[in-house]
């Protein structure tokens, strides 16, 4: 068998070298560029097996490139690496016809993996266009590592008739992935159907899914896509309908959400099995905003921006408020993030919204989910029964350091969490706390605290 040749087109020198060395260790012949002019030349004359490219070398973006590449050598499979990670980067990718998307930072051995599995056979996609927005107008916000596993597997199933099953918690963005499948993939001119099953009678949920004798439901339309939020809740009834459906061809394509674990529910007899196996076809997972923080000051500029456009007063937000809002844990998600920044862009009177706006409002949320849900005391004494009530039974009353270690156990994170909340400021973390600063110092140091 003849040597494989892969043409590289990186302008970052250092990279272009990394994956050079590599591919030749991998036993391919590598031509190597910067150039776009010379990336193209070498296509159209037929040289190279495959193409990996950057997104962008010097000021040409590669999917300007990518329709007259397809038009000279359609066969030829392109993966396309890049730096600029978001959602319509992904989706670009797969609507101009390339093998596979590799967002940077990356794996070389994935990336040699994917070289390997090209030349076995490239991908037949469509190739077509992407508008270019800003950030804000994006269906999904953040360039964080859980994010970018979330844009790859949508760009490989937009363009399909895939059921997609969305897992998460509540706030994450599972309707707006959804929203993305259908606008950004082959779909899009069809209606996008979003039910809330939690929240809808079981008779509405039938009629809206399978119509009436004069008027079918939006289930039986195959240009639609339907999205069920929270299948988990769906009725045993319309369970056995939509597994009807699904059986047969010619229905709307059903992407699906939950937050629930449908295995278990499955288990418990509350849903079908059946329907559950036909459901869980492609899976994505969205990450909690705690698992991804580093995208939280691009979520904020862009909401931000929404609100500027919504016609409420520019506002920007300070540092220290910022760092705040980095170190919460957003039980609500995105969502959660998203409402305090509107509600700040219309109610702060300052153009900068300071640390102790956000304070306040977070201080607002706490105090309102500690009176919503049990009682702060009740969630201590179920967390006790769980992790403590075995060593009381077989604790010596003569050396018993329960108490002490209990104590600890809670007083470290309260401690941490406050630090986080005052950005490492001691003094104002003991005045948070009540405390001493000498007293919080020596607790600081007692715990452990200053080494993690």
């Amino acid at each position: 068998m003849s040597q494989k040749t892969v043409l590289l087109a990186e302008d970052d020198a250092s990279i272009r070298l990394v994956v050079n060395q590599t591919l030749v260790t991998e036993g391919y012949q590598v031509r190597a560029t910067s150039s776009a002019d010379a990336l193209e030349r070498w296509i159209r004359n037929g040289e190279g097996d495959v193409v990996v490219t950057d997104v962008y070398l010097g000021d040409t973006a590669i999917f300007e490139l990518l329709p007259s590449i397809k038009l000279a050598r359609p066969e030829l499979p392109v993966i396309v690496m890049s730096g600029q990670n978001t959602i319509l980067t992904a989706a670009s990718a797969a609507r101009h016809g390339v093998f596979d998307y590799l967002p940077k930072p990356f794996d070389i051995d994935q990336l040699s993996s994917l070289v390997g599995r090209a030349l076995k056979g490239p991908a037949k996609r469509d190739a077509a266009s992407a508008d270019s927005e800003g950030d804000a107008s994006l269906p999904l916000i953040g360039r964080s590592d859980p994010m970018q596993e979330v844009y790859r597997i949508i760009s490989r199933v937009m363009n399909t008739d895939l059921t997609v099953l969305i897992e998460g918690e509540s706030g994450t963005g599972k309707e707006l992935a959804a929203q993305a499948i259908h606008q950004l993939g082959a779909g899009k001119s069809g209606k996008f159907k979003a039910l809330d099953l939690a929240a809808m009678p079981t008779e509405q949920i039938s009629k809206d899914l399978f119509g009436t004798e004069d008027a079918p439901g939006i289930a039986f339309d195959p240009e639609a896509t339907l999205y069920l939020d929270e299948i988990g809740d769906l009725p045993a009834e319309a369970q056995t309908q939509l597994v009807k459906l699904m059986r047969e061809a010619g229905g709307a394509r059903i992407i699906a959400s939950t937050r629930q674990p449908l295995a278990k529910l499955v288990d418990e007899g509350r849903f079908r099995e059946d329907l559950f196996y036909r459901i869980n076809v492609v899976r994505i997972f969205m990450p909690s905003l705690r698992q991804r923080k580093e995208d939280i000051p691009e979520l904020v500029r862009a909401f931000l921006l929404r609100a500027q456009r919504k016609g409420l007063s520019t506002k920007q937000i300070e540092p220290a408020a910022m760092d705040l809002m980095m170190a919460y844990d957003w039980p609500g998600n995105v969502r959660e993030l998203e409402n305090l920044i509107m509600r700040l862009a219309a109610l702060s009177p300052d153009v900068v919204i300071s640390q102790r706006e956000i304070e306040r409002e977070l201080r607002a949320e706490a105090m309102k989910d500690i009176s919503s849900n049990s009682s702060f005391e009740k969630e201590v004494e179920s967390l006790l029964h769980r992790f403590v009530m075995g060593d009381l039974l077989q604790a010596s009353p003569d050396d018993s350091k329960i108490h002490q270690g209990v104590m600890e156990q809670v007083e470290r994170p309260l401690i941490k969490l406050a630090l986080s909340v005052t950005s490492g400021n001691k003094l104002r973390t003991a005045a948070l706390l009540g405390v001493n600063r000498n007293t919080l110092r020596a607790r600081i140091n007692s715990l452990g605290i200053a080494d993690d």
